[in-house]
């Protein structure tokens, strides 16, 4: 409380009330002043005493009617800290407003969002105030896209999710196709989103080609489900790079050839290679494993043997990103928090609402990431990566580490 009042009888012995930039720097300095009560109150421990759960500060812009102030948010070295006056997820719930509001005036709404229209109250919003809120959105969503990609990315994750839009005068189920990479320096980034009639290989093949536009290089490894689209687009574009099969889905289509009262026994046997120290261990005991399964289940035995190369890739590189590697499962949870908000509209107007929304969650979780107090890898794990070459292609380091 001390150090607040200081900083109050500074700000009043600096600027005069007829300053224009007085109520601006007020603000920023009580919201300072918030942001320390919190954190104290959360710890245990004021900013001047000892303690080691602070880890200094990060920079961060907060837009407001009084024009844009910038903040110290303190750093905790456990756990991270969000001022609960920045609603991080703002944008999201807004972009989910608009796409609302303009099914409904656009009359092509369904009975749920007419429901969810009425509880809020915004029957009395017209066409052009919905024509702006989604200009605004529009134009963050755009630059989020088209941004360029400055970094080398080993690690790509890529998959889809279906949601049904209206087009031309019909409904129908359209792919959001998103793609997760790992920075050479360990943070994780979303890369890009688009939006198509189907997953098919010609539409990913365009939706890579845009990222290498954009600056996308140095992918080592491309993690993705056994789409055959999708695996071409992988061969054509990102040439050179590994391809790691999700071991999730592979896990799925496999036990899709063994009678359910034997699924978890031929699982069990199945985890035992990916539990194995290294990647000629682990080819050793699928040996093993496909011999045993063949004269029961030779289907299944053929299948295994048939992904070896697939859903082993992961293990030629270092191993304490293996557990990251070998699924789409952190794509997974990102599709999920998208469908959070899909769901409540059911159906979109048309294309570009859903873009807009889905754009605007990926945007918020970039920001929680960037905000992260820790790095998804290591920079010393991210260093093994280039230790044999700097400029190693993915099948080069896939040679190297065999050697």
């Amino acid at each position: 409380m001390t150090t607040f009042r200081i900083a109050l009888e500074e700000l009043l012995r600096k600027t005069g009330v007829d300053d224009f930039d007085f109520l601006r720097e007020g603000l920023r300095v009580l919201a300072q002043g918030l942001m320390e009560l919190e954190v104290s109150q959360r710890i245990g421990a004021d900013r001047y005493e000892r303690s080691t759960y602070r880890n200094g500060y990060r920079e961060r812009q907060w837009d407001t009617r009084v024009g844009t102030i910038d903040l110290q948010i303190p750093k905790l070295r456990k756990g991270s800290y969000m001022p609960s006056f920045l609603e991080p997820r703002r944008r999201a719930e807004k972009a989910l407003v608009a796409v609302v509001l303009e099914a409904y005036v656009n009359g092509v709404s369904t009975r749920k969002v007419d429901d969810l229209v009425q509880a809020l109250g915004m029957t009395g919003v017209s066409k052009s105030q919905v024509s702006r809120l989604c200009a605004e959105l529009d134009e963050v969503v755009q630059a989020f896209r088209n941004r360029p990609l400055e970094s080398r990315y080993p690690y790509v994750w890529l998959d889809a999710k279906y949601v049904k839009v209206r087009e031309n005068g019909r409904v129908c189920t359209m792919a959001l196709v998103v793609a997760v990479g790992v920075r050479e320096d360990g943070d994780r980034e979303v890369l890009g989103l688009d939006v198509g009639p189907s997953e098919d290989g010609a539409f990913w093949t365009a939706f890579l080609r845009q990222l290498v536009t954009r600056g996308l290089k140095g992918v080592l490894l491309a993690i993705s489900d056994s789409h055959v689209g999708l695996q071409e687009a992988i061969r054509t574009v990102l040439s050179g790079a590994s391809w790691q099969r999700c071991r999730v889905h592979f896990m799925r289509n496999l036990l899709g050839y063994v009678p359910k009262h034997w699924q978890s026994m031929v699982a069990a046997a199945v985890r035992t290679i990916f539990a194995q120290p290294d990647q000629q261990a682990a080819r050793r005991q699928l040996a093993v494993v496909a011999d045993n399964l063949r004269p029961q289940f030779p289907r299944a035995a053929q299948l295994l043997e048939e992904a070896e190369d697939d859903i082993l890739a992961y293990m030629a590189f270092p191993t304490e990103h293996w557990r990251q590697l070998h699924s789409t499962n952190p794509l997974e949870r990102l599709n999920r928090e998208i469908g959070r908000r899909t769901d409540v509209v059911g159906i979109f107007p048309n294309r570009e609402a859903f873009i807009r929304l889905a754009g605007a969650v990926l945007i918020e979780q970039q920001d929680e990431w960037t905000a992260a107090p820790r790095r998804y890898f290591s920079q010393a794990s991210m260093a093994k990566l280039y230790t044999s070459n700097q400029s190693v292609s993915g099948t080069d380091f896939l040679a190297l580490s065999a050697d």
